[in-house]
């Protein structure tokens, strides 16, 4: 009996040893459970992420241009659909403005309400294209955006998770291992976190590419990862250096100015535009220089220049204010004086004054020596214009606002360095001086909303841009530039109200530009997502009012000021100066 006794007595302690063991593996387990749950992401719990299941938050999403459902005979190139405001914009208030030559009207008001009401949309996620035949337009938006995929091109939205998984990185959790289990827990850990690292640095490294490194150029800067090296000091150095944005920075004084003569450039500077042949007598503007904040802009000499461009031509595509650039960058290149060797060989590029005409719709000229050639071509929208009835001498013009100029499609191959610009011709006087009609996919415009001329010319200049960018893979050499508004300075009127710019001392001295994003709404959104890069002229020029023709213009009428045009040397030299950095 004892003998049962004690093996009863035995039996029992083993079961309640083995309970206490359970309870006891059990408590081990839902600790390491919790303790686990604690010290992981949420994200390790949740399935892969799927990219046709991901939601875009409508706060971040930037829309970029997309194609338009267009069907025009001419199949060597695509429009895209700028974006389009989505309230009626104001009439045009510069309804009797009908003269080619006059100084050209902007409401500066019209544009910043329209271009404000552009930004609020497009903050809240509309897709910025014309309401009609909806369900087609957002397949081609999706097709366009497989294409661009496919072709490497990141998205706004693409970059900001890039920036945003570059930034959030887990943290590494280091626990001195107590027993078996969190041994193996903390090298689990270590795993997870050398692969979360791995993923971080490969897209750093990814974004370290000087061909994708580059952001929001179209703001008027240059920002970039930079990639820092400890031991390649020069390396860093010169990605700082490409930082740097000119558009930031100071006008100083620099008694070695001009950079040329005015009344000597006479083979390339038209009379108008030289002050120094004018009635002027105080030239103190001549001696102004822009000095960059963070950076030394490059010294301009025309050898250097011409070396630069070797074998190259340098196009300029706009208005009268791109004419003006145009010949600021050949006096600078040959220092005002005579060059009969250079060659004119603007029929190559099919400038030939028509019959009847004034002057052709562009010039172009070589540099034998270097094989360099510049050129500018008349383009005063930036859209193409072509007679609709062409045996009709007074026969209206279509003003395709979906086709980029037609100059710019036959000769694109043939140019190096690209800057192209618009603005002050978009204005009821000229639409009506001109019997310019708009047109879109080939027929009149019947759209209500781009019968605005501020949306309208927006989405000229994103459809351009647009194209331009499109055609860059093609051209590898190419480097685009869409150069921001030169500002107008009336005071008390318009050029045929009175307006004047009388001053002679300019508000730049002692003030600084020092705004993050280009004063041109327009050109600043139209670059973005694109490979055209921004030329922001727009606030350092405004500082400048002293800098026009003003009441000394030779050919206006009495009473009349040209606040728009700047003399010459002047303050297009700037421009040509910063273009001359960024090539």
């Amino acid at each position: 009996m004892t003998l049962h006794r004690n093996r009863m007595k035995r039996g029992a302690l083993r079961r309640r040893a083995k309970d206490i063991s359970l309870v006891l593996i059990v408590l081990v387990c839902a600790t390491l459970v919790l303790w686990s749950w604690d010290t992981s992401p949420t994200s390790a719990f949740l399935p892969p992420e799927s990219h046709f299941l991901k939601l875009e938050p409508e706060d971040r999403v930037e829309r970029t241009p997309t194609a338009l459902n267009t069907e025009t005979k001419d199949s060597s190139y695509s429009s895209a659909t700028p974006f389009v405001n989505k309230e009626q914009s104001k009439e045009d208030p510069t309804d009797n403005k009908d003269t080619e030559e006059e100084v050209e009207e902007e409401e500066e008001k019209e544009e910043k309400q329209v271009e404000k009401v552009t930004d609020s949309e497009t903050n809240q996620g509309k897709t910025p294209i014309i309401e009609e035949e909806e369900g087609k337009e957002e397949k081609q938006v999706e097709e366009v955006s497989v294409n661009e995929a496919s072709q490497g091109k990141t998205s706004t939205i693409e970059e900001e998770q890039v920036e945003r998984e570059v930034t959030v990185s887990e943290p590494k959790y280091q626990k001195t291992p107590t027993s078996k289990e969190n041994k193996l827990e903390q090298v689990k850990q270590e795993v997870d976190a050398g692969e979360a690292e791995a993923k971080t640095t490969h897209i750093k490294k990814t974004n370290s590419d000087p061909e994708k490194k580059t952001l929001t150029t179209d703001e008027g800067k240059t920002g970039q990862f930079v990639a820092k090296k400890d031991d390649d000091s020069s390396s860093t150095a010169r990605i700082a250096n490409q930082a740097c944005n000119y558009a930031k920075g100071k006008w100083v004084v620099d008694n070695h100015r001009p950079l040329y003569s005015g009344s000597r450039c006479k083979q390339w500077l038209a009379s108008m535009w030289a002050c120094r042949l004018m009635q002027r007598t105080d030239f103190a503007f001549e001696r102004l220089r822009w000095q960059p904040k963070d950076c030394s802009m490059e010294e301009f000499e025309g050898s250097k220049f011409l070396r630069r461009m070797q074998n190259k031509t340098l196009a300029f595509v706009g208005d009268s204010l791109g004419r003006q650039q145009f010949q600021s960058m050949m006096c600078m290149i040959t220092g005002g004086k005579q060059r009969p060797d250079v060659l004119d060989v603007g029929p190559a590029f099919g400038f030939i004054t028509p019959q009847g005409g004034a002057r052709p719709n562009g010039w172009a000229y070589r540099f034998p020596e270097t094989n360099t050639t510049v050129l500018y071509h008349w383009s005063s929208t930036l859209c193409d214009i072509e007679p609709i009835n062409i045996s009709d001498p007074l026969t209206e013009h279509a003003m395709h606002l979906d086709r980029p100029p037609a100059f710019l499609r036959k000769y694109l191959h043939k140019i190096d360095v690209l800057v192209m610009n618009t603005g002050h011709h978009w204005n009821r006087g000229k639409l009506n001086g001109n019997r310019w009609v708009m047109h879109l996919n080939g027929v009149p415009n019947t759209n209500r909303k781009l019968a605005a001329l501020g949306n309208a010319k927006n989405f000229t200049i994103h459809s351009t841009v647009s194209w331009v960018s499109s055609q860059l893979s093609n051209h590898p050499g190419l480097k685009a530039f869409y150069r921001s508004l030169s500002p107008r300075h009336f005071v008390g009127g318009e050029w045929n109200t009175g307006g004047s710019c009388n001053n002679t001392t300019p508000m730049s001295i002692g003030k600084e530009v020092l705004q993050e994003e280009s004063s041109d709404y327009s050109a600043g959104h139209a670059v973005k997502g694109t490979g055209v890069k921004l030329l922001d002229i727009t606030a350092l020029s405004h500082v400048r009012d002293e800098g026009h023709i003003s009441r000394f213009s030779i050919s206006a009428s009495k009473g009349v000021q040209d606040c728009l045009h700047w003399c010459l040397p002047g303050v297009p030299d700037t421009w040509n100066e910063i273009l001359f950095g960024m090539i």
